[in-house]
């Protein structure tokens, strides 16, 4: 397929059509991320039978996304240097093991080594996915491309919470864990042989180096680290609030999840088009903000009425979660080509940073003051992330004196 400027050399074909491409990306974003959905969807399992706390479960996710921030600084080079074809079978190879650990722990240390090493995955996942993106797919197709393969992030907390989160009322919550790990080698494997070779190329030559700096990555960044710190809480403890205040069930409150995830993966697909049709994807991210805000207050009000917690999990899925993939398809649409990987990593971690730091006051919130304010710290950092992207826009927009 035609590209400005292809990564891979031109004699490597795509061995495989943009809509097998695209399933094979978004295969990707929901696996490198699984291993954390299912601590969240299986978390009053793991509670019961690992002996679990509320507060060790928000460090899962301080560990395994904090990991995932420091890991994204050095990521994108990685994919840069050695290929996204390398590094994307690393992923599912890393995601595998990681999975493998959850499987065999026994208490809160080993859950922890193992949600650590998953960052590795996670911080590979956007730069490896958006330097295919640039390679294989021409420009007109990209932002549809991108909305498609960020909706992964969705379809893998669909899997946590449909099928596995049943497979796991049938095998246990072990069984589940090691079934997504075998299935993650693989899509390893199918990876591999589907993808096309690409050398190493040296991030530094000059070559790769005359691509200018791209604009506004800070200000994405710092708008990820708020919405992170919403959406993470979000994907921790929505399961937990619904067995515990709402009063659900277990699979019943896996739903919750469910029902977040499939209005993120419509979301991430409709706003994601929407935003490669725009000369500028980015200004979308104020009114998806607020929109978001609107929904975690919504989550807040659901302790007294019950049925909002559904609309407002709708929500966060459809627009917070959405944003996210509206800040890929910027970089995706503005980087160059010798710097995708390492725009990518530097967004994704300030994303993964807010996902690290989130849980945690969550929990803090949740065992002092209850839910509701728990819910409403949420809504005040997706009102952060609005408030980041409308300044932070403004300045890039302002004419600079002559």
């Amino acid at each position: 397929m035609r590209t400005e400027e292809p990564v891979y050399p031109a004699s490597a074909k795509p061995l495989i059509g943009e809509r097998t491409l695209t399933a094979l990306l978004t295969i990707s974003m929901a696996v490198s991320m699984l291993q954390l959905f299912l601590v969240g969807t299986l978390s009053p399992r793991l509670m019961a039978d690992a002996g679990i706390s509320p507060t060790v479960l928000g460090l899962t996710a301080t560990f395994g996304f904090g990991a995932a921030s420091l890991f994204s600084l050095g990521a994108g080079t990685w994919v840069d240097r050695f290929g996204a074809r390398r590094c994307l079978i690393a992923l599912f190879v890393l995601t595998a093991v990681a999975l493998a650990l959850i499987g065999s722990s026994a208490g809160a240390v080993t859950l922890l080594i193992a949600v650590t090493l998953g960052g590795l995955p996670q911080s590979l996942a956007n730069p490896a996915t958006n330097k295919i993106i640039l390679a294989q797919v021409e420009p007109a197709r990209r932002g549809a491309v991108t909305g498609w393969k960020q909706s992964g992030v969705q379809v893998g907390t669909i899997a946590a919470g449909l099928p596995l989160a049943a497979l796991a009322a049938w095998t246990g919550w072990r069984g589940a864990v090691w079934t997504a790990a075998g299935i993650s080698l693989l899509i390893a494997v199918w990876a591999w042989r589907a993808l096309p070779y690409a050398p190493r190329v040296d991030p530094a030559a000059p070559s790769q180096a005359q691509g200018a700096k791209t604009p506004g990555v800070a200000v994405l960044a710092a708008f990820s680290l708020m919405l992170g710190a919403g959406i993470s809480s979000v994907n921790t403890y929505l399961t937990l609030f619904g067995t515990q205040r709402l009063g659900l069930g277990p699979v019943v409150a896996a739903w919750l999840v469910a029902v977040l995830g499939t209005a993120g993966f419509a979301g991430r697909i409709g706003w994601s088009s929407a935003a490669g049709r725009r000369e500028r994807a980015e200004s979308l991210l104020i009114p998806l903000g607020i929109a978001a805000c609107t929904a975690g207050l919504l989550l807040a009000s659901s302790a007294w009425f019950t049925p909002l917690a559904w609309v407002g999990a709708a929500g966060i899925g459809a627009f917070g979660v959405a944003a996210n993939a509206v800040t890929m398809v910027a970089v995706v649409r503005h980087a160059h080509p010798s710097r995708a990987g390492r725009d990518s990593g530097r967004i994704s971690s300030g994303f993964f940073a807010g996902f690290a730091v989130g849980p945690p006051l969550f929990g803090l919130l949740v065992e002092s003051v209850g839910y509701e304010w728990g819910w409403v710290l949420v809504a005040a950092e997706f009102a952060a992330a609005a408030a980041v992207a409308a300044f932070g826009l403004s300045r890039l927009t302002r004419p600079k004196p002559a």
